[in-house]
């Protein structure tokens, strides 16, 4: 056993299920966030027709685009974040199996 909790590691198993459930829950709460969000900043406090006015519907699609690129920005930076944080946990791997581990 090595200092760091044990040998080998298999890869955990997703269940196809469960990363669907998620991904969905995710996407819910993404989409509400951008409707709250746009529509409170967009959206007229008096509604008099049933229909967004023009200016509102320009606000909206706006916002939700930069909304989505704000979010895909970040996703970027976190993927670049996790690969990096992968590879030194493979070098750390490496390095304690070359000292004995």
């Amino acid at each position: 056993m090595s200092f760091f909790g044990g040998g080998q590691q298999e890869a955990p198993t997703v269940d196809p299920l469960f990363a669907a459930q998620t991904e969905m829950e995710m996407v819910t709460v993404s989409l509400n966030k951008i409707v709250s969000t746009c529509f409170t900043k967009c959206a007229s406090r008096k509604h008099k027709d049933k229909d967004l006015q023009l200016g509102e519907m320009s606000c909206i699609d706006r916002c939700t685009a930069k909304y989505l690129d704000a979010q895909e920005k970040v996703g970027l930076v976190l993927q670049k974040a996790n690969e990096e944080q992968a590879k030194q946990m493979q070098n750390m791997q490496q390095m304690q199996n070359a000292f004995g581990g």
